[in-house]
């Protein structure tokens, strides 16, 4: 219990004592004393108390601590706290971000410890924190429960995640810049020690926010510290590189070019029609399912879809499958998203289903032997038409590099034929922010042509007689 009810008495001195300095103090009906062998220790000691109760902070009445100090005794480590974060987000994320959480985590918890002796491999360390520590599993009962209490880790797994309990430093700690300065600096590294992807710090930073940000919720800091520290993540250049994205005519090219890889590439061709003419990302497209398909005998279609399966491993997923069916990017879970589509990729689309007909859940696309499409089979594909259609030193460039370069020359194509952004947004499930962020160029270009087409209008306004 707390109390205000202190009294903080003179230092005794017993000069029979191996510890002669003695201070005391009484918090409520309990009295508590400490003995230091220097006179200087014990008046330190006294003038904190003191101190304590000048800041009018109430005091434990079984241990005798300050507030503040029990509240450090009784601090969780980062390592628990962050496995307690792991618990609060799992539920309610997805299996993509579930394996980015245990990323982050695992690549700045090595570097919150009191000291590195006795420290595991740095890979085993990792390990044990990627793949057991930060990471759970369903029980019998279909409840989420860390997956140290379900199963038996290895020998080498156990030892490192009892080193890192015993080293990891208290939460508290982390109001120390030296401290916070450490954790910012693991993210910005690779497991090899060199400067990690831009990209990839960008996407780890935030989670160690998150995680401080829920340690002021549960009341272990008061404030987020980050703002204690002069750090600035590295900038990212989102802006695509239009000189090897492919134009039309190479577009047409490459997707045709897939059909002469054999069985496997005729079965893509509609695959990667619909990157391109539709504007889908891969893990769209591998959910695409017969009933969103609009394909008129005639004309232009549609295609509606609202789930993507992006495969991220069957550690990650509720299911245990290495796919995870979720809802489209940055969207509400139920919504759609609706996108015409011109009578060439109708057709396309028409002629898939007649020849392959669909997987029993209606998927158009399956792997080789069923079951969901992998991107190292569509990317093989890929890869063997490009090389068939480029010549040598464009091969050797980053032109068309990957499959996902036809959906930024689909949505390159709309915009330049001069629809309007926020539609081009729309059917390629941007936002308005991040179209303008990536396709700066393209727009920037339509931009210019739509001022040329006004000044001409009002060219041709001002010649007009009796005006």
């Amino acid at each position: 219990m707390l109390t205000y009810d202190v009294d903080v008495w003179s230092i005794r001195k017993r000069a029979d004592r191996a510890k002669p300095h003695q201070v005391r103090w009484r918090v409520g009906p309990n009295t508590f004393g400490k003995s230091f062998k220097l006179s200087t220790q014990a008046d330190g000691r006294r003038t904190e108390l003191l101190a304590a109760l000048r800041d009018r902070q109430p005091f434990d009445t079984e241990s005798g601590l300050p507030e503040a100090e029990l509240k450090e005794l009784l601090a969780p480590t980062w390592y628990a706290h962050a496995r307690a974060y792991v618990a609060m987000k799992w539920p309610t994320v997805s299996a993509k971000h579930r394996a980015s959480i245990a990323d982050a985590l695992a690549t700045l918890t090595p570097a919150l410890v009191t000291d590195t002796r006795g420290a595991p491999k740095p890979r085993v360390l990792r390990a044990a924190l990627y793949s057991w520590a930060f990471r759970l599993c369903h029980d019998s009962e279909e409840k989420w429960k860390p997956r140290t209490e379900l199963e038996t880790p290895p020998e080498h797994i156990a030892a490192a995640l009892n080193w890192i309990e015993r080293k990891s430093l208290k939460i508290t700690d982390l109001n120390t810049p030296s401290v916070l300065r450490s954790a910012l600096h693991a993210l910005s590294l690779k497991t090899d020690g060199k400067a990690a992807a831009a990209n990839t710090v960008n996407r780890k930073v935030p989670i160690f926010s998150n995680a401080l940000r829920y340690a002021v919720e549960c009341e272990l800091l008061t404030t987020i510290p980050l703002d204690k520290v002069d750090w600035t993540a590295p900038e990212t250049d989102d802006e695509i590189d239009f000189r090897y994205v492919p134009g039309a005519g190479l577009s047409k090219r490459l997707i045709d070019a897939t059909v002469e890889q054999g069985a496997r590439g005729e079965h893509l061709r509609a695959f990667f029609g619909c990157l391109y003419y539709a504007a889908m990302r891969p893990a769209e497209v591998t959910d695409l399912r017969k009933s969103a398909c609009h394909l008129p005998d005639e004309g232009w279609g549609e295609l509606v879809f609202g789930a993507s399966t992006p495969r991220v491993g069957s550690a990650w997923t509720d299911t245990g499958e290495s796919f995870d069916t979720r809802g489209l990017k940055r969207r509400a879970r139920k919504a759609t998203r609706s996108v015409p589509i011109p009578p060439v990729l109708v057709r396309i689309v028409r002629e898939h289903i007649e020849t392959y007909g669909v997987a029993e859940d209606g998927r158009l696309f399956r792997a080789s032997r069923g079951g969901h499409l992998l991107s190292k089979e569509y990317g093989e594909i890929w890869k063997a038409a490009r090389l068939s259609v480029l010549s040598e030193a464009d091969a050797a460039t980053p032109l068309a590099e990957k499959p996902y370069s036809l959906r930024h020359a689909g949505v390159s194509l709309w915009l330049t034929s001069g629809v309007a952004p926020a539609e081009v947004a729309r059917r390629a499930g941007h936002s308005i922010a991040v179209l303008f962020r990536f396709y700066a160029k393209v727009i920037h270009g339509s931009q210019k042509r739509s001022n040329e087409q006004i000044e001409r209008a009002l060219m041709d306004e001002d010649e007009e007689p009796g005006k």
